[in-house]
């Protein structure tokens, strides 16, 4: 375990056993304005967690305590730290798992430190943009029988909480905010990670989100009424008023 700090520095904990990663993030992450801190096992990442409190986490999947999904997991459960997973396994369906567990975005290995630091500017730019507008009035809006407060990132149905992660609920702001249009799952990869799809398995991210999404918000997730696929090119919400008609209001 090492640390490298520098006050007033987003801090990026890094967990990986692979100690070469560690070194080179080591190095890369403060050229590129943040501070570095760095676990090499699940427990110690989670206890840094803890302490430490760092603006984002990359995970390596495979570590030697704990599998990166738990300790994914985990932190799930305890904070809305954003996490990037890395793994040297490029199968969809471990990048399923890793978004399954709550991760805000994947990058297989070997992967270009470049695109490692436009991923993590992405997502804290979206973090910060968040945390900027919790001063002001919330702003609302009404969905059938969701309520979806934008500002401070909560969502009710029928006055209970629905507990949805950061990647989640800007996946559901960006859907409703146009309500009535379809938005091709490549312009939802650009607008909420912040690059284009390069390969199938990109745009496969969406669907999985939405399913998540649709399991938390929708009353039957296998026969979805708020959000709508599009096949073959992605996906519409429901307008407001469509909703309140289909409710007899």
């Amino acid at each position: 375990m090492s640390k490298t700090l520098k006050k007033g520095k987003e801090t990026i904990l890094v967990v990986d056993d692979d100690r070469a990663v560690c070194q080179m993030l080591e190095i890369r992450l403060p050229m590129a304005g943040y501070s570095a801190l760095t676990a090499h096992d699940g427990a110690t990442a989670l206890e840094m967690a803890e302490h430490k409190t760092p603006d984002l986490v990359v995970l390596d999947v495979m570590l030697p305590d704990m599998s990166g999904y738990e300790v994914c997991r985990q932190l799930r459960d305890r904070h809305r730290i954003p996490i990037i997973m890395l793994s040297a396994l490029s199968e969809i369906k471990e990048r399923i798992m890793g978004l399954e567990a709550g991760a805000d975005d994947y990058i297989t290995k070997p992967f270009s430190p470049r695109e490692l630091e436009a991923r993590i500017a992405t997502i804290l730019r979206r973090t910060k943009d968040a945390s900027s507008l919790s001063s002001t009035p919330p702003g609302t809006m009404r969905v059938g029988q969701l309520q979806i407060d934008t500002n401070r990132q909560q969502v009710y149905k029928n006055d209970t909480r629905i507990w949805l992660t950061y990647t989640e609920f800007k996946l559901l702001e960006l859907l409703f905010e146009q309500a009535g249009e379809a938005v091709s799952r490549a312009d939802i990869l650009e607008q909420l990670w912040g690059y284009a799809p390069s390969r199938q398995s990109d745009l496969r991210v969406i669907d999985v989100y939405v399913a998540r999404l649709r399991s938390k918000i929708e009353d039957d997730p296998k026969n979805p009424e708020l959000i709508i696929t599009i096949r073959g090119f992605g996906y519409v919400a429901q307008r407001y008023t469509k909703l309140q008609e289909a409710m007899g209001a």
